[in-house]
């Protein structure tokens, strides 16, 4: 994989910009609702427990796009993801293209066939019950819903499709005539990206952003959540939560025993057990079928 290039100070802004524009642009709508108001959604630990990006990596390592060794640094990354609660910018950029190495050359459509098998797979019983149905109450008031997540558009198309939203804003991977090339169009869709790629949506589509919604888990999203006039913080990291306290912000908390009971069934491992116990159990099963 190529060393992630650096970027300037006065270029940040900049680079931001165009990851967020590329988003926008290449954004693709489940079923397209004129509204002057929308929801925007954060995926992993927001919508999803975990990082979706590495449930994709498992789904492609279960299928042979690379040796079980190499999965122990995606499982370093969702572990630590897990235990943080918030995103780092240099894993999750190395996390990204990591992925997109696999499938370089490979046919764009295959890696969205692919997201389509591993969505069933790894990432159904993964949903958050209280997140879709706020989500749900917004597509019910007529409004918009949109993901914006820096996992792999493809994937993150895939998962918005599947819960008949509107749309979805990911990270965009460059290609050249139908195939990857192994690289991403400008960082990930992190930070202050999400901001640019919502702005940029808002003005395609005509929404107010006064009127818009946004949830996020993570301190990494204020540029997002501060952008719209209902930032509401879900499952918020403690660096989140303070800011949400001292702005006054809503905040919902899916995370909670009492609260997921409910929905699903009870986990005898934490979060950590899960991480491990997943990457460990796949790692092994790929390294039995490959004696």
């Amino acid at each position: 994989m190529r060393t992630l290039p650096r970027v300037s100070a006065p270029d940040v802004l900049t680079s931001y910009r165009r990851a967020g524009q590329a988003s926008a642009s290449a954004a693709h709508t489940v079923d397209h609702v004129p509204s002057s108001a929308a929801a925007f959604f954060d995926v992993d630990n927001t919508i999803m427990r975990g990082s979706s990006l590495f449930h994709l990596a498992v789904g492609l390592a279960k299928r042979k796009y690379f040796r079980a060794s190499e999965i122990s640094g995606f499982a370093r990354k969702q572990i630590k993801f897990v235990l943080s609660g918030s995103e780092d910018l240099e894993d999750m950029a190395s996390a990204t293209e990591a992925a997109l190495s696999f499938v370089q050359d490979r046919p764009v459509a295959e890696l969205q066939d692919l997201a389509e098998e591993i969505f069933d797979s790894e990432m159904i019983d993964k949903l958050i019950p209280g997140t879709l149905a706020l989500a749900q109450g917004h597509l019910d008031s007529g409004q918009q819903v949109w993901l914006v997540t820096a996992t792999p558009q493809e994937l993150a198309a895939v998962i918005a499709r599947r819960l008949g939203l509107t749309g979805a804003l990911g990270t965009v991977a460059e290609s050249r005539s139908g195939a990857y090339t192994g690289h991403l169009n400008g960082p990930p869709l992190h930070g202050l990206a999400k901001a640019e790629a919502v702005r940029a949506l808002a003005l395609a589509e005509g929404l107010d952003l006064a009127d818009c919604s946004a949830y996020s888990d993570s301190v990494n999203d204020v540029p997002m959540l501060s952008s719209v006039g209902n930032p509401v913080a879900v499952n918020p990291d403690p660096e989140l939560r303070a800011h949400a306290l001292a702005n006054h912000w809503r905040i919902r908390d899916f995370r909670r025993r009492a609260r997921l009971r409910p929905y699903v069934a009870p986990v005898a491992t934490g979060a950590l057990g899960v991480a491990v116990g997943m990457a460990s159990g796949y790692a092994v099963a790929h390294l039995r079928g490959k004696r």
